[in-house]
């Protein structure tokens, strides 16, 4: 017998969404049918069950209807009365010799077609189960449009209806498992152009002139893991429809909204067009792919790749041929085992999103010389206004010499000829780089052989800045940036949008998140568990705003016991952690080049909190140019340069010299106010929800803010140097945004808080 109380201990690795569900005879594919339901939870009148009724004042819903946690259920509308009542019609272009209902309940259920009781089931099931009707209810079906009616009644615990007719001599598989649908787009996903989609060159610190954008419709194909482990995935020989690239499996402006389970893969194809071309190699790039990957072109492998969040790239030129080429990648993601994952869950709820399967950003193709610049490591002084560009070159044989130029605006400011390992040019009266001015000198990188002639040229550009730390005239440490003191104040940023999921509708949408926030007075952004896409970091280094950019996290966890004495370290195996490590790195090597980077976060309160000061000290060794904040909210060891308390609703710190004097002490995340906008929830049936509990009105929400700006300005007195509010947008069922999911309404207007936020600046 199924335990029904142990339902939300066994279920952790289901992810419970909503169904589409078959409403035909006919076997089709499961993403090609829409489920709606008409559905009251209300007693209706006499002969609800009848054709002739009345419905209009229902409400509508997709199936199936439960709640999380039930077996093998898929969430469409969430249900959680005692009753619930469901009509919907249905064509047959002929009645099957053998109907049957395909149905899964919990509990009592009561079955009716064109008004007749067909089926009553007491108790539950645990999946959806074939139950052919009997021979006496054949004739209730008819071929043209029917009438299915449904009561269920829930005593206690989980709850789940769904029920379809199907042919019972051929009945199709349960429906595929799909995420919430939410009805919540952005402007810029309602205006998204397939054809021209992500159209931006993806990587501003690296840039050639010529490229190809592989974004758009490709095919795609879900279908079982092998069942042994290394045996070949063959390619699929049908494709189930397209998606569109580079939006994830699960995102509406993906055009699929499927989840992929552990013990599937997912398979993406599509042509290209290439020419051979002596000399020259093509490069494929993938700025990321959610979570191992592996990529063929023209039936050959040419790479594989772990890790979800950071870029990578192939050459493919040996499996080239001239005209069409097919390109072909299989995707694996599990999600909720030990690989790093940051807010995606199997079961969404609270603080945890949807899940993202597959690749989420840009894919693209360049041609290159053989001899070619693969990455620029720049590095600025600012007492000096020195500039070094350290390029790393492949095939660096045919390179005599590389020619650096640097330009201020259109004015060339230093040029220098020099070898193959570094640069260094002094810039006189050099700008620094800072919120309030940030300035961004612009670079190209030539490399010339020995005739003198170009192999390849690259454009860059560097801002000069120093981050540092300081201690008060009271004995408090601060953060500094070019020697001057500077409290910083910023949103927690989770970069979550309900059309796009991970990846934002455009580059445009993008930004606009960016630009709201500086004008709204803040200087800093704490990037949470995410690393987006090259370009948002070039739009803050434009715009002068400060990142803290935070490790993407996994799971497996420690107690956490925040800023407490003797904390524990969460046991990792030495392959899941040399995994993270190789992940941490590829996030810093990806990024540092960006002014707009301040502060490293490793890991975030106590998620996936292992081996701290050994990461801490490794975090400090890379990259000793910035402060390390080695976990956020976490459990503090002594590494690093900050000690970080979270504090909800209102900001707070347990303030102890003893432990904390030779650390800069931030409030990273307080707050959480919510305020619920109706029409822009992602899903107003659910239990949308902030800190502290929901304001009744939208002045006591402001009075809320206008209460934590206070405390923070009396903490900040005390020495704390930075806060981070929470947050910048709705996120699903978090409301505490200071703009709705959808960004179409601003809660708290920019000028607004521009003026509210000027009290932070006060001494």
């Amino acid at each position: 017998m199924f335990d029904r109380t142990c339902w939300r201990c066994c279920l952790t690795g289901w992810l419970i969404v909503a169904a589409c569900c078959l409403a035909s005879v006919v076997p089709v594919a499961a993403e090609q049918i829409a489920d709606p339901w008409r559905y009251s939870f209300e007693q209706p009148a006499d002969n609800w069950q009848r054709a002739d009724f009345d419905d209009t004042t229902w409400r509508q819903g997709r199936g199936g209807f439960g709640t999380q946690g039930t077996p093998a259920a898929r969430i469409g509308t969430v249900w959680k009365t005692s009753d619930i009542w469901l009509r919907k019609s249905f064509q047959l272009d002929a009645v099957p010799e053998h109907p049957a209902l395909l149905i899964h309940h919990d509990e009592d259920a009561e079955v009716y077609i064109n008004g007749q009781r067909v089926l009553a089931v007491s108790g539950w099931s645990v999946d959806y189960a074939v139950v052919e009707l009997p021979e006496q209810h054949h004739q209730t079906l008819r071929a043209g449009e029917n009438l299915l009616a449904v009561h269920c009644h829930q005593n206690t615990g989980g709850q789940y209806i769904d029920v379809q007719v199907v042919d019972g001599d051929n009945p199709p598989p349960p429906p595929p498992a799909i995420p919430f649908q939410s009805d919540l787009i952005t402007r810029w996903g309602a205006e998204l152009d397939a054809d021209n989609v992500w159209a931006e060159y993806p990587r501003p610190q690296l840039v050639r002139n010529h490229w190809q954008n592989l974004n758009g419709h490709w095919d795609y194909a879900v279908r079982p893991l092998a069942k042994q482990a290394g045996a070949e995935q063959a390619v699929p020989q049908k494709w189930d429809g397209e998606i569109l690239v580079p939006f994830c499996l699960e995102s509406k402006l993906g055009g699929v909204q499927r989840l992929l389970g552990a013990d599937e893969s997912l398979w993406y194809r599509r042509t290209f067009e290439a020419s051979s071309n002596p000399g020259r190699r093509t490069l494929l790039n993938f700025e990321a792919v959610d979570y191992r990957c592996e990529v063929f072109v023209n039936g050959t492998s040419v790479g594989r790749h772990q890790g979800g969040n950071t870029p990578f790239s192939f050459d493919i030129t040996d499996a080239l041929r001239s005209g069409e080429n097919e390109l072909v990648v299989r995707v694996e993601d599990e999600t909720e085992a030990w690989q790093l994952r940051g807010k995606q869950v199997l079961e969404p709820r609270g603080i945890w999103y949807t899940r993202v399967s597959g690749i989420w950003q840009t894919v693209w193709l360049e041609q290159v010389a053989s001899s070619h610049v693969v990455d620029l490591k720049i590095h600025t002084d600012v007492d000096t206004g020195r500039i070094e560009v350290q390029p790393h070159i492949e095939g660096k044989q045919a390179v005599e010499t590389v020619r650096l130029v640097v330009k201020d605006g259109d004015r060339k400011v230093a040029e220098l000829q020099g070898g193959t390992d570094r640069l260094a040019v002094t810039i006189p009266d050099a700008k620094l780089w800072s919120p309030s001015s940030p300035h961004l000198y612009d670079l190209e990188v030539t490399l010339l052989n020995p005739a003198g002639d170009v192999l390849d040229q690259v454009s860059s550009y560097a801002g000069i800045r120093a981050v540092g730390k300081t201690r008060d005239a009271d004995g408090h440490r601060r953060m500094t940036l070019n020697g001057q003191t500077l409290f910083h104040w910023g949103p927690l940023d989770q970069g979550w949008w309900p059309d796009g999921l991970l990846t934002p509708p455009s580059d445009e949408a993008m930004l606009f998140d960016i630009e709201y926030l500086k004008a709204a007075g803040f200087n800093m952004i704490r990037k949470h568990i995410k690393v987006e896409p090259r370009r948002y970091y070039y739009h803050c280094d434009r715009l002068g705003m400060m990142v803290w950019q935070d490790q993407v996290s996994a799971g497996h966890n420690p107690p956490w016991t925040r800023l407490k004495p003797n904390p524990e370290d969460a046991d990792w195996p030495d392959d899941p952690h040399a995994q993270f490590m190789l992940e941490l790195e590829r996030m810093i090597d990806s990024l540092e080049n960006h002014p707009s980077i301040v502060v490293w976060v490793p890991f975030n309160e106590a998620w996936g909190q292992h081996r701290t000061v050994a990461v801490g000290k490794w975090t400090v060794e890379r990259d000793p140019t910035r402060l390390v904040n080695v976990a956020s909210g976490g459990n503090f060891w002594p590494v690093g340069d900050i000690v970080d308390h979270h504090s909800y609703p209102h900001p707070n710190f347990p303030f102890a010299p003893q432990r904390y004097g030779d650390f800069i002490k931030v409030v990273g995340e307080f707050g959480g106010h919510g305020y619920p906008v109706k029409g822009h929830l992602w899903d107003a049936q659910r239990d949308n929800w902030g800190y502290g509990g929901l304001p009744k009105t939208k002045q006591e929400y402001l009075q809320r803010y206008v209460t934590s700006l206070e405390k923070l300005q009396q903490l900040k007195q005390q020495g704390i140097a930075a806060g981070v509010y929470t947050q910048t947008t709705d996120v699903e069922g978090e409301i505490n945004g200071l703009m709705t999911y959808d960004r179409k309404q601003i809660k708290i207007p920019a000028k607004q808080l521009a003026e509210l936020h000027r009290r932070l600046w006060e001494d």
